[in-house]
């Protein structure tokens, strides 16, 4: 394999975008947005949902040596559509519903369905992550604090 084979591409960035969303979304929101789809497709499982266990890697303060954090069970999830096109999914959890409308949601964002997808559910996802992530953003930044700013008594 080449250097440029493992180079991400487009296509790529944005699969792991939506990916990325899909794994982060309440199951309630694929659900709602899989019932309200015009014609839902035909797909068959690959691999059924099923859970288990990943190993977490951490370093320390980002560039140390790495080290086994702890576990976290996951969901994962692959289906195939009619047409051949092939969904994954993996999501924290153990919810296998979840997974398995990711990875049949992952499929059609690779399909002519996508710009359906993307403004129905990928979009207004994304939004919602990223507000949530805001807030939690400054609730943690409103208990900062700033150990250079604090006088050391004698």
């Amino acid at each position: 394999m080449s250097e440029r084979d493992h180079m991400p591409n487009d296509l790529t960035e944005r699969r792991r975008r939506w990916m990325g969303v899909l794994a982060r979304a309440d199951r309630a929101a694929l659900e709602r947005t899989w019932n309200a789809l015009p014609e839902q497709p035909a797909y068959r499982h690959l691999r059924k949902a099923e859970s288990g266990l990943v190993m977490l890697r951490g370093r320390a303060g980002g560039s140390g040596q790495a080290f086994n954090l702890g576990e976290m069970t996951v969901a994962r999830c692959s289906v195939q559509l009619r047409d051949g096109t092939v969904g994954h999914a993996y999501a924290a959890g153990r919810d296998l519903r979840k997974a398995e409308l990711a990875a049949v949601f992952d499929a059609m964002m690779q399909t002519t369905a996508a710009t359906q997808i993307q403004g129905t559910l990928i979009e207004p996802l994304a939004a919602e992550i990223a507000a949530r992530r805001a807030v939690i953003g400054r609730k943690a930044a409103a208990t900062r604090v700033d150990f250079f700013g604090l006088v050391r008594a004698q």
